[in-house]
């Protein structure tokens, strides 16, 4: 019924179930495919994920292209009521609570090379603008050697958002990887449940954008997917917000002070003393927050913002296969991104009720090879049980039986 509307009732070719879509990229996480070729691929590769799919050897898996239609298809706001039902599924089961939220970025790399961007005024490319430097300079046919020593030694060379776009994603934005490298890339933003390590809010912002710009934008997210799941924060028992010091200033700490949020951002290290220009509500908001932050509950709730939210990351950017992104537009790359999450929403469900956050996890404790030796009147049998340890390492745990005919 959610997604009826979009969907042509007239004669035609039968349409693939928007179930069967969203199914997909809850394999892509579990699996850790980042593309959607390979997740055809996967899909029709194996019988258990036909099943789960609900197709017949002979029905025929969505290709990318198809899932692409989908997508486009279904507007944002589709993808956020799935996320939200994940949520009230696990919140049947306790796993969502409200109380204490954990709020940090990362980084994704944007589907746009480096070497795509062009200048916003002349829509030149950085080839181009090399080559009109060196012709200005005198050098009428540069090489390329004399255009990258002549590049090493300019001075004010910088890359900056406000100058240059990239071609292929507008939307991407040259920014500084948490490797180092430079890329083009997205900031994805988790508001975590310290309760429970579930994320109840998973946006998409613009690289350039700052930690103080988009936390607003996130707590929004996260207070509507809260009020549908039961537990919206009220002014009388606000949730309390944990974050680092790149979310700390005096404009976020005054607006969020009073309402239904309850400050413990980290403070930045101060160079002498405040100058509150007869600001009080800054002031009164600034100190609350840091008496708040100095108490022990403050670093306690410190200590588990940095390991869940942290592992949250870990989980969907790297484990999951969205480190890299390989779709175009803020939209488009929001859309799976909510499936990610809430698949590794349901890895926290999954953990709860059979003890594995994922499908292979439970198989490898349960797969189990039989292996018979008959030597004269001696049987031998060999029980092979494939298992991982608690660091992640697999190994094979073997039960061996010995009688005689």
């Amino acid at each position: 019924k959610l997604c009826e509307p979009y969907y042509a009732s007239g004669p035609g070719r039968k349409s693939i179930p928007p179930g069967r879509y969203f199914r997909m990229h809850l394999v892509g996480y579990f699996e850790g495919i980042e593309s959607e070729r390979g997740l055809e691929w996967r899909c029709s590769d194996s019988l258990s994920l036909r099943k789960f799919l609900r197709l017949s050897l002979t029905q025929r898996v969505p290709d990318h292209s198809s899932l692409s239609r989908i997508r486009q298809r279904l507007p944002l706001e589709v993808h956020q009521e799935v996320f939200g039902w994940v949520l009230q599924a696990l919140t049947k089961s306790g796993l969502v609570v409200g109380e204490r939220l954990g709020v940090d970025a990362s980084t994704m790399e944007a589907n746009a090379a480096m070497r795509s961007i062009v200048r916003r005024d002349t829509g030149e490319t950085y080839q181009q603008m090399l080559e009109r430097i060196a012709k200005d300079s005198g050098i009428k046919t540069p090489t390329r050697e004399e255009l990258a020593r002549m590049d090493r030694k300019r001075k004010g060379k910088k890359l900056s958002n406000k100058d240059w776009k990239s071609e292929s994603d507008e939307d991407a934005r040259i920014t500084k990887m948490k490797d180092g490298r430079t890329h083009l890339a997205y900031k994805p933003e988790h508001a975590v449940d310290l309760d429970t390590g579930a994320i109840v809010s998973a946006d998409i912002h613009k690289a350039d954008q700052g930690d103080t710009t988009t936390i607003g934008k996130t707590l929004e997210s996260a207070r509507k997917n809260l009020s549908v799941v039961g537990c919206t924060p009220i002014t009388t028992a606000p949730t309390e917000v944990i974050a680092d010091k790149g979310y700390h200033s005096r404009e976020v700490v005054k607006e969020l002070d009073g309402g239904v949020w309850k400050t413990r951002i980290a403070e930045p290290k101060a160079n002498g003393l405040f100058n509150w220009k007869g600001d009080h509500e800054a002031r009164r908001a600034v100190y609350n927050n840091r008496a708040r932050l100095k108490s022990s509950k403050g670093r306690e709730l410190a200590k588990q913002r940095t390991e869940l939210v942290e592992r949250s990351f870990q989980h969907v950017l790297d484990r999951g296969g969205m480190r890299r992104t390989h779709l175009r537009g803020q939209e488009n790359v929001h859309k799976r991104y909510l499936l990610c999450v809430a698949g590794f929403n349901l890895g926290l469900l999954m953990r709860q009720l059979i003890g594995f956050g994922t499908p292979k996890g439970y198989f490898y404790l349960n797969s189990a090879q039989i292996v018979i030796i008959v030597w004269g009147r001696m049987v031998v049998s060999m029980i092979l049980v494939e298992m991982k340890s608690e660091t992640g390492e697999e190994f094979v745990g073997t039960q061996i039986t010995v009688e005689l005919c």
